[in-house]
């Protein structure tokens, strides 16, 4: 539903809209880049899901740290990816 125009921010929110009823929501979020930020916002959220702080002081461990939790949602990601074939 649109915004009133009066609030920061509703023309470009209405403009979205628009443009989606307009090309249909699944060419608008290819075409506006919504669909990765959107991939992008999911992961962040499994990464915090992880632990909201990091246990290392250093800097190069937290590095290390976050690349260990990152490897650990690399791997449950390729758990859950289907393999699918052609048949025919």
């Amino acid at each position: 539903k649109p915004w009133k125009a009066i609030t920061a921010g509703a023309m470009a929110r209405n403009e979205a809209l628009r443009a989606a009823k307009y090309l249909g929501r699944t060419l608008w979020r290819r075409w506006s880049g919504y669909h990765r930020r959107s991939r992008i916002e999911t992961k962040m959220h499994c990464v915090k899901l992880l632990g909201q702080r990091l246990m290392a002081r250093d800097f190069d461990r937290q590095v290390a740290e976050l690349q260990v939790r990152i490897a650990v949602l690399n791997g449950y990601t390729a758990l859950g990816i289907p393999v699918t074939e052609a048949v025919g």
